[in-house]
């Protein structure tokens, strides 16, 4: 399963139409209630192809998800499109989603805004790239060792030498 944004506008415009025009064979619908927010998905499986250009070989069905909600009581709605070579139901299709959101936000969320990797001045050689791999892997370890909160991870440890280098010790196995 792929996602589909704006970058590829053709096949964007094709799928807003093909699901605006047929009727889908699979839904599923779930709320959540989380502090601020409320949010309904609806994730709606399509297996007619019409209309979607033939250069996407072996594309078995499209899937839409719309959330709408209240974030801090502001409503909110977004409309997100994907194409999926196998054809599952709408159910499995939201748990897959989900699964890959909560990727999202508790590695590449983190890196971005904790650990403040999108403003890094490093943009050299393989230094970047370096760089990224050593903040997923103290996200790892902090995580291996019960943080939840990267920020109070941090905060716990910052300065702390000696808690830093119990966090890494080597246990004998």
């Amino acid at each position: 399963m792929i996602a589909v944004k704006g970058n590829q506008k053709n096949l964007y415009k094709q799928i807003k139409l093909n699901t605006q025009q047929t009727l889908p064979i699979s839904i599923d619908i779930s709320r959540e209630k989380r502090s601020d927010r409320l949010t309904t998905r609806t994730v709606s499986v399509f297996d007619d192809l019409n209309g979607i250009s033939g250069e996407w070989a072996g594309l078995a069905c499209l899937v839409k998800v719309e959330r709408i909600g209240t974030r801090a009581g502001k409503p909110y709605q977004q409309l997100a499109y994907y194409i999926s070579s196998k054809c599952l139901d709408a159910a499995q299709f939201a748990q897959g989603i989900r699964g890959h959101w909560g990727i999202e936000n508790r590695l590449h969320w983190v890196k971005d805004v904790v650990l403040d990797e999108d403003r890094s001045r490093i943009r050299l050689g393989n230094a970047p790239a370096n760089l990224s791999i050593i903040r997923s892997l103290v996200i790892a370890i902090l995580r291996y060792h019960g943080y939840s909160s990267m920020t109070t991870a941090l905060r716990s440890i910052a300065h702390d030498l000696q808690k830093i280098l119990l966090l890494i010790e080597i246990q004998k196995v």
